[in-house]
């Protein structure tokens, strides 16, 4: 659960480049290096997980976000910004 601000950074996906445009997998525009050695190229792979966590039961977070969904829809709170979204005072929540 995000607020209407942090919707626009969600929009990044983890699907790869088309082929030949730019992709990682091809020797053309500057894509694979031939004889690259991949131990040390490895530092600038992107992770989709990240070393984030969430602030209240430490579990990783799939997103640039403070909170997992769990926490954040339990608190009412956005998952990105910590803004309060939804008032959950009359809602009936179990930690189950």
């Amino acid at each position: 659960m995000v607020c209407e601000k942090c919707e626009k950074k969600l929009s990044k996906v983890i699907v790869p480049d088309k082929w030949k445009e730019g992709a990682s997998n091809t020797t053309e525009g500057g894509g694979r290096k031939i004889n690259e050695n991949k131990l040390l190229s490895k530092k600038n792979r992107w992770t989709p997980y990240g070393n984030t966590k969430c602030i209240i039961c430490k579990q990783q977070v799939h997103q640039d976000a403070k909170y997992c969904h769990t926490c954040a829809y339990s608190k009412g709170v956005c998952a990105m910004c910590g803004k309060q979204v939804l008032d959950t005072k009359y809602y009936r929540q179990s930690n189950v």
